[in-house]
């Protein structure tokens, strides 16, 4: 599957073949015939592989805070910045998803990785509501509301150069779990500042008493 990567990598989907991932491999193209019928059908099962890992990494990176597992979570599938490695793995997975569109094998695939991703964060969440952490929420509709987010922040910073807009998501997406969790809350930004401003004024108008006007 590391050979399907690096290949991935260099190649794309357009580009990729089974004699490139055999040459990758150091293999011959019947190996991995014996094995997959096609190319579509090895990077079907490159996903599944990917959904493995992920979730091999979060049983191993997770303790029994269900608040900063959560974040440790979201943080890995929506980091504020991108790494060089990081950016890599989302092209690479991105560009596999955008087959699913005319792709039934490609769909039940990343339905499933999908249902994977949505399972883990429900699983953090109850596991949140259990011990007291959490308040009593819907965690199928938690779980869905972050997912939701995450496939369309990986999208916007994929094919766009909107960086900042997917900052915002992800503070925004922090802070839903903030209040629908724990229900923690600040103040907007604009409120605040609207009532420093109030304070502001009241202190600089002049007293009448003290003038005698």
């Amino acid at each position: 599957m590391k050979a399907t990567y690096r290949a991935l990598l260099e190649h794309g989907y357009a580009g990729l073949s089974i004699s490139r991932i055999a040459e990758e491999l150091d293999k011959s193209k019947a190996s991995i015939y014996y094995h997959y019928d096609s190319k579509d059908a090895l990077l079907v099962a490159f996903l599944e592989y990917a959904a493995d890992q992920f979730e091999s990494s979060v049983a191993t990176e997770t303790g029994d805070d269900p608040r900063a597992d959560l974040e440790h979570v979201v943080e890995k599938l929506l980091p504020r910045q991108l790494d060089e490695e990081q950016r890599q793995v989302q092209s690479v997975v991105l560009g596999l998803r955008g087959q699913a569109v005319t792709s039934e094998p490609f769909r039940e695939q990343i339905t499933a990785m999908d249902d994977r991703l949505a399972s883990t964060v429900r699983e953090i969440v109850d596991r949140g509501i259990e011990d007291g952490t959490f308040r009593d929420v819907d965690s199928w509709r938690v779980a869905e509301h972050v997912l939701a987010t995450v496939n369309g922040a990986m999208y916007a910073r994929a094919t766009t150069d909107r960086e900042n807009a997917v900052v915002a998501a992800r503070d925004s997406l922090s802070a839903y779990l903030d209040v629908t969790l724990v229900g923690e809350s600040s103040p907007p930004e604009s409120e605040s500042s609207t009532q420093a401003d109030e304070t502001s004024t009241q202190e600089a108008q002049p007293s009448t008493q003290e003038d005698g006007t």
